[in-house]
């Protein structure tokens, strides 16, 4: 069983797969020394996901998709103002941190940037990948008409934290207010006559705690002045779970609601694993007793058969809110395991359709298995991929990488993007950094999220090595313990392409071949199932395949540990230790 700093994880599988576009049909010379540019350069980056469960089931008119954000987009919070919608999720130690989205039907998302993307709102230079920022909630307050966004950051002694904006859509975040309360997963709730409430997970009352995973669920009175807790304003509202004698563990992710004149806490339950789930409950008042749904968990995939087909697993962490024409719906985050049980997505945002025309809201199939794909509200178009909005189902993305600034969905880890990113009209440089993969510092490197049980991916490399210490290539990283590396690098004075498989903070080179090094070098990693293969071209679409097939298996949760999908990453060093 894996723990973090509050939340219990049971083991995650990640699959990893990849496939590889077509060599373009233009030879790439390399440009004479005296005008090469400095630094390795990535340009034509292609990622293709094919995945069976996207051909089996096409839409039908009235459908969307489900999950609405593929890969790692874990831990989703929503919110409205008038027509607009607003989406963040968790980004431990990403750079950019909580990505935000944005739609006007809940079904087409835009990608505005990110909340924390400035170094003073983000402190994650020495953190593990899944440190950093931790289950985000993000609400607006009509009282003032600010939005917030408050998340507890595991990183510089921060905890708890709060950011505003008047305009999401504008950005520019404050910087954080740190919040003095212990505990995780806090969430805001403003209440009718302008109150302000902090709920959040906690542990029990000192010599209280009854049992391994014990957590409780707290209140305060919040001071929108002086964006601070009350002091002696809080109290317990749940203590355990919905069953206190059977010892639920992990009560977390709580958010309040109000409606019909009654509150509503809804928490996820079980830990953020297999025995995930969503339970609610209602009191007359904000501050309690409050009493649970007679039908508890409201939305669990735990109970099912295994070997059903194309199933979702983890299903937990949700958030509601009203959608088009008065109906509700319900985001949250799930898993889709392989053939072989494991992950190589993460978590992703799932929604489902919520009735709430009775006391209770009823996550519409939460509790049979989920779909791929989920009924609109009435009147809404999906506009599917088209361009500019955030794709899903089986889709391309390519990126020529010569744009003046990154596509949103890159990120780097622990550090600003800008400190080693220069563009030109001839792709990306990565500026090395003397920093390995393997360590707990800023890279430079920029990743993508996997988004497919079954995706191929490829880039252009424009790079010559000068001594055993340079490095760049391609990754294929869970973690800075757990990673593959395919990268151009020196040995005994040569030119090699090697490709090294690290485990818990060992390195095996898995193969290894001269290279003469005349023009650009294009990567690929391909993958069906669980198997890898890692592959290159010298010349356009004469791949050779590099090693062996080998297995994501240390791209998987249950192996790595921590929170994060599969991360495809560009990636340049020179203070490679892969020798």
């Amino acid at each position: 069983m894996l723990k973090r700093k509050g939340k219990i994880m049971l083991g995650m599988s990640v699959v990893i797969l990849a496939t590889l576009t077509a060599f373009s049909t233009k030879e790439y010379k390399r440009k004479p020394q005296k005008d090469r540019l400095s630094g390795p350069v990535f340009s034509d980056f292609v990622y293709k996901g094919e995945d069976a469960v996207y051909k089996e089931n096409p839409l039908k008119p009235g459908q969307f998709y489900s999950p609405i954000l593929q890969g790692c987009y874990p831990d989703p919070s929503i919110t409205r103002k008038g027509d607009d919608y607003y989406l963040v999720n968790s980004s431990f130690s990403m750079f950019p941190g909580v990505p935000i989205f944005h739609s006007v039907d809940l079904v087409n998302w835009k990608q505005l940037g990110h909340v924390l993307d400035r170094e003073s709102q983000l402190k994650v230079a020495t953190s593990g990948i899944s440190e950093g920022i931790y289950a985000p909630d993000i609400v607006y307050n009509r009282h003032n008409d600010t939005f917030y966004m408050i998340t507890t950051q595991f990183a510089s002694g921060i905890g708890n934290m709060v950011v505003k904006t008047k305009d999401p859509k504008v950005g520019n975040w404050s910087d954080p207010i740190k919040l003095d309360f212990d505990g995780i997963d806090p969430a805001l709730f403003f209440d009718d006559d302008g109150k302000a409430y902090v709920v959040h997970n906690d542990a029990p009352d000192k010599g209280k705690q009854r049992y391994e995973g014990h957590r409780v669920i707290k209140l305060w009175e919040y001071d929108t002045q002086k964006d601070q807790v009350i002091k002696g304003s809080e109290r317990i509202l749940v203590d355990g779970g919905v069953h206190p004698a059977d010892n639920p563990i992990w009560i977390e992710g709580p958010h309040i609601y109000k409606k019909a004149g009654k509150y509503y806490l809804m928490c996820a339950e079980g830990g953020t694993g297999s025995d995930h789930s969503e339970v609610i409950f209602s009191s007359e008042q904000i501050a309690g007793p409050y009493t649970p749904a007679p039908k508890n968990p409201i939305l669990s995939q735990r109970h099912l058969d295994k070997t059903r087909l194309n199933p979702v697993e983890w299903a937990g962490h949700a958030d509601l809110v009203e959608g088009p024409g008065g109906s509700w719906y319900g985001i949250f985050l799930g898993v889709r395991p392989n053939e072989v049980n494991r992950v190589n997505t993460g978590r992703e945002t799932f929604i489902l359709p919520v009735d709430w025309s009775g006391e209770w809201p009823i996550f519409q199939g939460g509790m049979e298995p989920l779909k791929p794909s989920v009924p609109m509200p009435a009147g809404v178009d999906n506009k599917g991929n088209a361009p500019g909005y955030f794709p899903n189902g089986n889709f391309t993305f390519a990126d020529p990488l010569t744009a003046v600034k990154l596509d949103h969905r890159w990120v780097a880890l622990r550090g600003a993007r800008e400190k080693f990113v220069q563009q030109s009209d001839k792709g990306t440089i990565l500026k090395p950094y003397a920093v390995d993969i393997s360590e707990q510092k800023p890279l430079s490197a920029l990743f993508y999220r996997q988004q497919h049980k079954n995706f191929e991916s490829t880039v252009l490399l424009n790079y010559v090595p000068s001594t055993p210490s340079d490095l760049a290539g391609i990754t294929c990283l869970q973690s800075e313990k757990y990673y593959y590396v395919l990268g151009l690098t020196k040995l005994d004075k040569e030119n090699y392409i090697v490709l090294a498989r690290n485990e818990n903070g060992s390195t095996k080179i898995l193969a290894k071949e001269k290279m003469n090094l005349k023009g650009a070098v294009q990567l690929k990693v391909q993958a069906i199932g669980d198997a890898y293969q890692f592959a290159y071209a010298l010349a356009p679409g004469q791949f050779k395949h590099i090693g062996n097939t080998v297995s994501g298996d240390i791209l998987s949760t249950d192996v790595a540990g921590g929170f994060t999908g599969a991360l495809i990453g560009l990636y340049s060093t020179s203070a490679n230790q892969i020798r």
